[in-house]
């Protein structure tokens, strides 16, 4: 992966084995347009491939985060034939390839969040598996308020919060604060906007040094087992510490905390 010009909508830089994606189109609020998603899609797919990759961290220039999908652009396609149903379909599609892309992708996925997260940016920020946030940064699902409710965000949504949570903020559209959203499990922490990116990276550090091969099991069997009933739950993760047990880096990591020394992972 190489740096990307700063023309376009999706920056991209590695640099010790953090990939931050930067959504970069201000003047549509970075909208999850059809060319922003194809974009994230295409990244995340080859993330998931490249060894240097270790975590990813998606943040965003300008006053929004993300601003969920592009109405201009959805207006428009209300000229084609059955009001735009094909389009809409194949967006929609897309969105939600490219969230399961995040869910399901072996490297952890970090939403750095400084500025305005709405439906399905909101939805963006509840698919990565953690999320820190300035202490000035908004949230909400207000698609309530323009009659279209916001039934994918929703799936995310649901996903984080409690019920009755998530229901409050799709029913009544409302934006939340950074503070709300940490309680309600939206977020993991806010801070300060000066401190938002180097305690962000900082994370992303701590996790990239450690072993992949660990991270991307566990990383699998969280939202596996989160899906299954109790017994069924047990089963499997017990089979997976097992197969977890029997890998290299576990034998390493376990020698190496008995000798009081750091691993040497292989990410085998």
């Amino acid at each position: 992966m190489v740096d990307q010009a700063n023309s376009d909508i999706l920056l991209m830089k590695v640099q010790d084995g953090i990939l931050r994606l930067t959504l970069n189109d201000q003047k549509r609020r970075n909208a999850l347009s059809e060319t922003m998603l194809i974009k994230l899609s295409e990244v995340l797919t080859n993330a998931a491939l490249d060894p240097s990759v270790r975590v990813i961290v998606i943040a965003a220039f300008g006053p929004a985060f993300c601003a969920g999908h592009d109405l201009k652009e959805i207006t428009a396609a209300r000229a084609d034939e059955n009001e735009g149903q094909a389009y809409f379909e194949q967006l929609f599609d897309t969105c939600a390839s490219v969230m399961q892309l995040i869910v399901n992708n072996p490297k952890p996925v970090i939403a750095e969040v400084a500025g305005v997260a709405t439906a399905a940016g909101c939805q963006l920020v509840a698919s990565c598996d953690l999320a820190i946030a300035a202490d000035s940064a908004l949230f909400a699902t207000p698609g309530v308020n323009i009659g279209l409710f916001c039934s994918t965000p929703m799936v995310a949504l649901s996903r984080n919060l409690s019920n009755k949570h998530a229901m409050e903020m799709l029913l009544t559209g409302e934006m939340i604060s950074a503070e709300r959203a940490e309680q309600v499990g939206l977020i993991n922490r806010y801070l300060s906007a000066e401190t938002l990116t180097e305690e962000t990276m900082a994370m992303a550090a701590k996790i990239a040094s450690k072993s992949t091969m660990t991270v991307a099991m566990g990383k699998r069997a969280f939202y596996e087992q989160a899906e299954m009933p109790l017994v069924e739950a047990y089963a499997y993760s017990s089979k997976v510490m097992v197969d977890n047990m029997l890998k290299h880096d576990a034998k390493e990591g376990i020698g190496a905390f008995i000798e009081k020394r750091a691993p040497d992972w292989q990410d085998k």
